[in-house]
């Protein structure tokens, strides 16, 4: 069974760092894609940067200059470094894998809450 675990969330105060980090097991194929997702209470869940299996990245524009989205050595790990923090960035982040042996898909990890405090 495929799991996407993250970690690294948490309370920080606004201008504060945070780096939350995705890891996948149960998986024999290499993501096409890994991303990170946040949603708040209410809204949609809204891409935040995404990372293709050649390393391009792209970030969303509340994002850019501020995290920076990578994969780890290991197979199908991704990390999400966010800098310079703010109140409105709190939200569940959610890591994303897209891909599959046969069949491409989407599979999503439980998320992680991160709170800015003012």
């Amino acid at each position: 069974q495929v799991q996407l675990v993250e970690s690294g969330g948490g309370l920080v105060q606004a201008g504060g760092s945070l780096r939350l980090s995705c890891a996948a097991s149960g998986i024999i194929f290499s993501f096409n894609r890994m991303a990170w997702y946040r949603q708040v209470p209410g809204k949609q869940r809204e891409l935040v940067a995404h990372i293709s299996s050649g390393g391009s990245t792209s970030y969303a524009d509340s994002a850019k200059g501020r995290f920076t989205i990578s994969r780890g050595n290991a197979k199908n790990t991704v990390y999400l470094h966010m800098n310079s923090l703010k109140p409105e960035d709190t939200a569940v982040y959610y890591c994303n894998g897209f891909g599959g042996s046969y069949n491409l898909r989407d599979y999503w990890g439980q998320g992680t809450q991160v709170t800015v405090s003012s």
